[in-house]
This record gives C-alpha cells, sequence and structure tokens, in this order.
C-alpha cells in the first residue's frame, strides 16, 4: 500500500471505532429504507463522510480512471489476516489468449480441501484480483478452502459474453486441476460478489451437464436481472454508493445491444429454467439498489426446488463485503458466508 493509502485506512478504522454517540453526531439523524429498518450506524458515518469529501461517480474517470479508484478505496477496510496463505499466480487459456488468476490455500495444510472458484465484483469494468485479495486471504483460512480467483476479461474492451465465458473456462480449469491442487474436485463452489455474483449464478447454470458441476454457489449481492425493473433500484438508487449513473454506465460498458439485457446469460433471473441447478446461499444488503433482483433469484431458486439459504443484511450497503475490517455488521455477514460455506462443502461420504 502507498503512505496516502495507509493514511486513509487508519483514518477510517479509527473513526468506525469512535463510541456510537460521538458516530451518530457524525452520521446524523437515522436513515430508514421503506419498509422501516434503519441503516447501520458506522455504514452511514461511511456513507456521510464520502458525501462530504465528494465521492463522485465512476463513468466520469473512464475506465482505466474507475479502475484506479476502485483499486485504491478497496484497500480501506479489507481484512489483513495474520494466518499464513500459499499464494500462487496462475494463468488459465481463454479462446487463444489467458486471464490470470491467483490460488490461495492455507499454508502447511496437507488435507485435501474444498476448492472456491471466486468472481470479484466491479460491475464487469472494474475490481481485479488486488481489490479482492484480503477478502480471499482470510476465508482460505477461515473455511479452510483453496481459493481461485478469477481475473476475467472486463468491459467495455470484452463485452457480453466475454466475462462469461472467461468464467466458465475458469471454472473448468479448477475442476481439471483440483486434484493436483491438494483439492477435491467433489467438493467445488462458485462465489461472487456483485457482478461476480451475476457470472458465478450463470457458470453455477451453465455448467449443469458438466461432469464436474459446482454443489454450492454463494451469491453476495448479485446482479441477476440487467433490465433493474424491481423497485430497489429506484428507492436506492443515489447516496449509497453504488447509483443509478454507475449502473447505466457499468452496462453501457458490458452489453453490445439492448437484447443482452434479456438474455438468460447475462440476467439468470429471466430464464425459465432454474431447475437443477446448485444448493445457494444468496445474500443481499438493504440498502442497495440490487436488493430485490438477489431476493427474486433466491425465490425462482426455491420455487424450482432448488435449496436457498437467504438472508438481507438489512442495515448494510452494496459493497459492504469489502468494509469487514471496521464495519462490525459487515464482519458478522462475512462470518455468515463463512459457516455457509462450511456447511456446504463438507465431505461427502
Amino acid at each position: 500500500m502507498t503512505l496516502l493509502s495507509e493514511l486513509e485506512r487508519t483514518f477510517g478504522l479509527a473513526l468506525l471505532a469512535l463510541p456510537r454517540s460521538v458516530l451518530r453526531r457524525i452520521a446524523g439523524a437515522p436513515l430508514h429504507a421503506p419498509e422501516g429498518y434503519a441503516l447501520d450506524l458506522q455504514t452511514q458515518v461511511l456513507v456521510r463522510v464520502a458525501e462530504r469529501m465528494g465521492h463522485g461517480e465512476f463513468a466520469p474517470l473512464g475506465p482505466v480512471g474507475a479502475r484506479r479508484a476502485m483499486e485504491r478505496s478497496a484497500k480501506a477496510l479489507r481484512p489483513r489476516p495474520t494466518g499464513a496463505v500459499t499464494v500462487d499466480e496462475l494463468a488459465i487459456p481463454v479462446d487463444g489468449a489467458s486471464i490470470r488468476a491467483r490460488r490461495y490455500r492455507p499454508s502447511g495444510v496437507s488435507d485435501t480441501l474444498p476448492l472456491i472458484v471466486f468472481f470479484h465484483g466491479g460491475g464487469f469494468v472494474v475490481g481485479s484480483l488486488d481489490t479482492h485479495d484480503g477478502e480471499l486471504r482470510a476465508l482460505a483460512l477461515d473455511v479452510p478452502a483453496t481459493i481461485l480467483s478469477v481475473a476475467y476479461r472486463l468491459a467495455p474492451e470484452h463485452r457480453f459474453p466475454v466475462p462469461v465465458e472467461d468464467g466458465l473456462a475458469a471454472f473448468r480449469f479448477a475442476a481439471r486441476h483440483a486434484e493436483r491442487w491438494g483439492a477435491d474436485p467433489a467438493r467445488m463452489a462458485v462465489m461472487g460478489d456483485s457482478a461476480g455474483g451475476n457470472l458465478s449464478a450463470v457458470v453455477a447454470r451453465e455448467t449443469r451437464g458438466d461432469a464436474v458441476r459446482p454443489v454450492l454457489q454463494v451469491l453476495i449481492y448479485p446482479a441477476t436481472d440487467l433490465t433493474r425493473s424491481l423497485p430497489s433500484h429506484r428507492t436506492f438508487g443515489t447516496d449509497y454508493f453504488l447509483t443509478t449513473a454507475s449502473l447505466d454506465w457499468f452496462l453501457e460498458c458490458y452489453t453490445r445491444t439492448a437484447a443482452d439485457m434479456t438474455h438468460p446469460m447475462a440476467s439468470p433471473l429471466l430464464d425459465g429454467d432454474h431447475a437443477g441447478l446448485p444448493p445457494a446461499y444468496v445474500v443481499t444488503a438493504g440498502f442497495d439498489p440490487l436488493r430485490d433482483e438477489g431476493r427474486a433469484y433466491a425465490d425462482a431458486l426455491a420455487r424450482a426446488g432448488v435449496p436457498v439459504e437467504y438472508s438481507c443484511r438489512e442495515g448494510l450497503v452494496h459493497g459492504f463485503w469489502q468494509m469487514t475490517a471496521g464495519v462490525v455488521e459487515a464482519r458478522r455477514a462475512y462470518e455468515d458466508v463463512v459457516a455457509a460455506l462450511r456447511r456446504g462443502l463438507v465431505p461427502r461420504s
């Protein structure tokens, strides 16, 4: 981390550790969703500070500038686990080229571990192996598991369906190499946040006929309906980090035509066939424009007979997965994800 990033992290953690009475004075009056629940106090402080510092939209920065901004902001509140993790850089062949990937495994563990294929969020435009590095180091230790983090190609340079094709190639690559990595191909999960949740859901769907399939999908505030037709998009489209303007730009970069937005490989909620999918753990944030489509996807899976656990972290916002070092409720949500992975990836007799 740069000195500036380190100072921002120190300031952020110190701010969030202040007494609740002080945090309330900084945050102002409680904010409530139409359903009546309140925004988490620490999260409201972050929202207020970002507002006062002039936190802007991604679109005016362009893809390169937006990626730099994401790299910087992602470092502020991510975990720094103290346990030893072995990290390897890999290249995965895709369509005559290759994409980068990063493999995590707890150091010194000789047991065969489950394997999680992880896709980062970022609207298909921003995000990288580095933006989610701290979370995945922690996850590798806490589950424990081998984790393959995938740097799928980003839009607008690589529009739909290229990121989906990269995701499928990465999962199948991991399935072929699992045993060589000391992992169990019978205990593989797909997992991701936001756009990465979208890719995880689609990979789970597209591998239903494969010999090696995911036994679990963990979807963290996933994008499942790119038409954005559900009410939470109108309710939470401003003021909570992920805005309507940012979503407009992300989708303009990602999709080629309007028809792409309703394609089942882009909007898995709109696929009429949800049968035969792996069990799912779906978690949403209460103050997130993607909240309703995440819940709708969990409901659609359940109606199709897929075992589903659904959790709405009512007081949190989009992006809480990267706030776990400072926001207590985000840390609790992380711990629930760890527990779901442990339940879903137990050895099969």
